[in-house]
């Protein structure tokens, strides 16, 4: 099915990315049902949608560090099992502060996910490819989010919202199983990869590569300005996509009045949008690299062009009064935002050497889903006590804009002989 084996670790991932998208997306879907069942404001909403962005944060960085330890096949599998079954614990919950407590250990275990995924590639891609790689893999989340709308819809409908979490968690529990039994951590490793491919992706994970070739320690990489400002831009990347992930449901059926069906379809469109410009945005990145040879440029051109028209139609969906331009709007902001998200991945793997890679991946994506925690609780807040949701959009957009010019103006190759001098002072010390 596959002529190189390294495109069927990205097929797994891009299953993984449906699942993570399909589950986390549930409880948004289902909000409306729940914050009936519970009685919730506003800003109760608020904190549980941000309660699972508290345990994600945090094993970001620790999932990643992880995978440069034990490698991502256990890490990832480990991953997705506690993730599934917190997500069906979450048809448990009785009241606020439960499904507090299992949003927040749902996070927990998706946490690892996006830095394991991108060590994986950083494992099995050469650097000509890795942006499209991570593109691909990365566009199973966007479609995870349109299904999870229709699926979590017509179950919560037809049985009640509770099944819809059982369900999801089953599938999760199924992809472990695969995944455990035909995937390896590295190339050399898989008997089904030739020494042709083997010598294709060897070859080409030493060709453009800016970082340096001593062997760094992690601190080294977590202090330089470069990684700490992709985690700035990160932190409104994110802003944008959790702003539309935990609050657009209900803002089409609080503000706009549309049925629980009908939401559940609309909200396909943005996310189809993004899938496109997930898979686009790395194929392009990748196109600018192959014709112009100039990998940093490559990777700024598409990141900073694109989030700042994210942040632009972002803002102007939430001055827009129908709501086929709010949906319109929507969808080409989150396209474009979602077009700049490999562009962060292929970034690290860049500049930062493999075997860090996992490491830095999380540092940077714990930093960046600081956003989730104080996103949808801000939101919420917001919501109530202006009774619109108009500033939320702006301020969305607005941090996209900041997100967009930080790159610009200070993202850089690290320089290596800065790296090499601070190795020999480390080893002196």
């Amino acid at each position: 099915m596959f002529r190189n084996f390294r495109w069927y670790i990205v097929f797994m991932l891009f299953l993984a990315a449906i699942i993570n998208y399909i589950d986390r997306s549930a409880l948004s879907v289902a909000m409306p049902f729940i914050s009936k069942r519970f009685h919730l404001e506003p800003a109760e909403m608020g904190l549980i949608l941000s309660s699972f962005f508290i345990g994600y944060a945090l094993f970001n960085f620790i999932g990643g560090y992880f995978s440069d330890v034990f490698g991502p096949r256990k890490v990832f599998g480990t991953s997705m099992v506690v993730w599934s079954i917190f997500c069906g614990l979450t048809a448990t919950a009785f009241n606020f502060i439960s499904l507090f407590i299992v949003r927040l250990m749902f996070g927990v275990g998706e946490g690892p996910f996006s830095s394991t995924a991108n060590k994986a590639v950083n494992n099995w891609f050469p650097i000509k490819e890795r942006a499209r790689a991570v593109g691909i893999n990365q566009a199973g989340l966007p479609i995870g989010g349109a299904l999870s709308g229709p699926i979590v819809g017509f179950i919560a409908l037809k049985f009640g919202w509770e099944w819809s979490f059982v369900v999801i968690t089953l599938i999760g529990l199924l992809w472990t199983l695969l995944w455990i039994k035909t995937v390896t951590d590295k190339p050399e490793e898989h008997p089904k990869v030739s020494k042709d491919e083997l010598k294709v992706i060897r070859d080409g994970q030493m060709q453009g590569n800016t970082s340096s070739s001593e062997s760094l320690p992690l601190s080294y990489y977590l202090k330089q300005p470069t990684i700490l400002v992709m985690a700035v831009s990160f932190f409104a990347y994110n802003y944008i996509i959790f702003f539309f992930l935990t609050w657009f449901p209900s803002y089409l059926t609080m503000s706009k009045g549309l049925s629980i069906m009908k939401m559940s379809v609309v909200t396909m469109i943005p996310w189809t949008s993004g899938a496109i410009g997930l898979i686009g945005g790395g194929m392009l990145t990748d196109y600018i690299f192959k014709k112009t040879g100039k990998l940093m440029f490559s990777r700024k051109l598409v990141l900073v062009t694109f989030l700042i028209g994210a942040a632009i139609c972002v803002g102007l969906a939430g001055i827009a009064s129908s709501v086929t331009s709010i949906v319109i709007f929507m969808a080409f902001g989150v396209g474009f935002t979602y077009l700049t998200a490999p562009i962060y991945w292929s970034i690290i793997q860049d500049v930062v050497r493999g075997e860090k890679v996992g490491g830095v991946s999380g540092f940077v994506h714990g930093l960046a889903n600081i956003s989730g925690i104080i996103g949808p609780a801000v939101t919420g807040f917001i919501v109530q006590f202006t009774g619109h949701f108009t500033s939320a959009f702006l301020l969305a957009g607005g941090l996209g804009v900041i997100g967009a010019l930080a790159v610009a103006f200070f993202v850089k190759p690290l320089q290596s002989e800065a790296a090499k001098e601070e190795v020999v002072q480390t080893r002196t010390v």
